[in-house]
């Protein structure tokens, strides 16, 4: 990390743009779940409020980086506000009956242990971010955005149309899912390779 990085503020841009994403989620939950999830405007504003999530998630990243305002806030806030955001997406999803529970829970109990594990030894090992984890979030977000739409609440002349739309963005989530769980594999590999690198300097 740079000098100017080092001694960059907690109140900058990306850091403000993380807190916003932050103060998304809870507007993200209550729309999409409004009227049961069965509302085809609240599910367009939640899809939305998602997408400007995900979007200020690439931004303030970018600018941190480009810009030298990389902190210690921003390094734990930054994963924390999107896994936050993705994961309040699982678990609303799943009680509008979009994604199945059990998908739900194998994904956030990855998503937050690596987050935690990561969290915790980021004094001590740097576990760079794997090419499948980049992978893993596109297909996510994808998912995600597509899933949170009223595909199944549109009639007439849309209905086949989104019918047709939920089973590919399934399909995209399945594939989501099977990144998810090797990525995951790889970073808990990687540290148990780093810790056992560290005991035998």
């Amino acid at each position: 990390m740079s000098e100017q990085a080092a001694e960059a503020g907690n109140w900058n841009l990306p850091n403000v743009l993380t807190g916003v994403r932050i103060l998304l989620v809870p507007v993200f939950g209550v729309t999409l779940l409004h009227d049961g999830g069965e509302s085809v405007l609240w599910r367009c504003v939640a899809t939305a409020v998602f997408a400007v999530a995900m979007v200020t998630d690439k931004v303030d990243g970018d600018i941190a980086r480009s810009r030298g305002l990389v902190t210690n806030f921003g390094k734990i806030a930054d994963p924390i506000a999107d896994k936050a955001m993705t994961g309040m997406a699982f678990v609303g999803l799943s009680v509008v009956g979009d994604v199945w529970w059990w998908v739900t829970v194998i994904v956030l109990l990855r998503e937050w242990s690596v987050t935690v594990l990561r969290l915790s030894i980021l004094s001590r090992v740097v576990v760079a971010a794997a090419q499948s984890g980049k992978v893993k979030t596109t297909f996510q977000v994808i998912a995600l955005t597509g899933l949170s739409l009223p595909l199944r609440q549109v009639h007439e002349g849309l209905h086949d149309v989104g019918a047709v739309l939920f089973y590919v963005f399934q399909a995209t989530l399945a594939v989501a899912v099977a990144m998810t769980l090797w990525s995951g594999y790889e970073f808990f590999r990687d540290v148990w390779r780093q810790r056992d690198s560290i005991r035998a300097a």
